[in-house]
């Protein structure tokens, strides 16, 4: 069974905030009454303003492009999505993103590794008839935890039922944030998943709260600080992948052959016969 990679894109994937990061385009800092502008948990409909701001000063796709692919990727996190897009036979991958699409695919194409994910999940946005960026609250929701545009928890188990309904389920799941908002899918892990906050954001610091207090959550938590410790987890957990469905391979060869399973003949006997001559381990046969 294949695994899922859940990310978040913002001081996870990118080690900044690409909805910030995009005033650099304006030589100009913003201006009051827009930063005053913005309310908790409408952040997307800021956004919508920041983006007219930069029109009406002449800042068009190409330029607003050239900034966000400055956007420095979190140290190792390139090696983990290449790794990712390695191993899509065990590895399946999604980003759930309060920023937009439009940031997204351009940053992952400028590093190549759009091969690594599956889907992405953010808020919509193109660039109008008069070139101006626009952007639209992803979805609408019922969660009091979350930002209006956007509940991460329900586009997870929204994904998980949907991969369920075309008859894939997924061994085990791997939530990796950093942020506030990333709190409430970690609610819909189980025993079997980990959910990885980021060292010393506000993900680790709610968590370690929880914990705190006897209230931990179902999935095993672990700490991250760069994408390499991540790699570090994943190639382990493929290690075990590998073996397991060796060993699951294994035993079907081992069955009666006149077991009716259709996984009795996944190998020839005979030929297994004369791997056990030389004492070659199943793990070698893999």
């Amino acid at each position: 069974m294949k695994n899922l990679i859940s990310f978040d894109f913002d001081h996870t994937i990118i080690d900044d905030n690409s909805d910030t990061w995009v005033a650099k385009c304006s030589d100009k800092m913003l201006p009051d009454w827009l930063e005053n502008s913005c309310r908790r948990g409408f952040w997307t409909e800021y956004m919508g303003r920041v983006f007219s701001y930069l029109g009406d000063q002449g800042i068009g796709a190409a330029e607003m492009e050239t900034i966000m692919t400055s956007i420095p990727y979190t140290p190792g996190m390139i090696e983990l999505l290449t790794f990712i897009a390695d191993h899509k036979d065990s590895f399946d991958c999604i980003i759930i993103s309060d920023s937009n699409v439009v940031f997204i695919d351009w940053i992952l194409k400028a590093a190549n590794l759009q091969g690594a994910i599956d889907k992405v999940f953010s808020n919509p946005a193109v660039f109008d008839n008069r070139g101006y960026l626009t952007v639209q609250c992803f979805h609408s929701h019922d969660c009091i935890e979350c930002p209006v545009n956007l509940c991460k928890r329900k586009v997870l188990e929204d994904f998980l039922n949907h991969s369920k309904q075309q008859g894939l389920q997924y061994s085990k799941i791997i939530y990796v944030g950093d942020g506030r908002n990333d709190l409430c899918p970690l609610k819909c892990l189980k025993e079997n998943d980990i959910a990885m906050p980021r060292k010393g954001y506000a993900l680790d610091k709610l968590v370690s709260r929880i914990c705190e207090h006897s209230l931990c959550l179902k999935p095993f938590v672990k700490v991250w600080s760069s994408g390499s410790e991540i790699l570090f987890h994943l190639k382990q957990l493929y290690k075990t992948c590998i073996k397991e469905a060796c060993t699951f391979r294994v035993n079907c060869v081992l069955l009666p052959t006149s077991f009716t399973s259709p996984f009795a003949c996944s190998f020839p006997v005979g030929v297994f016969s004369d791997y056990l001559k030389y004492s070659i381990t199943p793990w070698d046969i893999w």
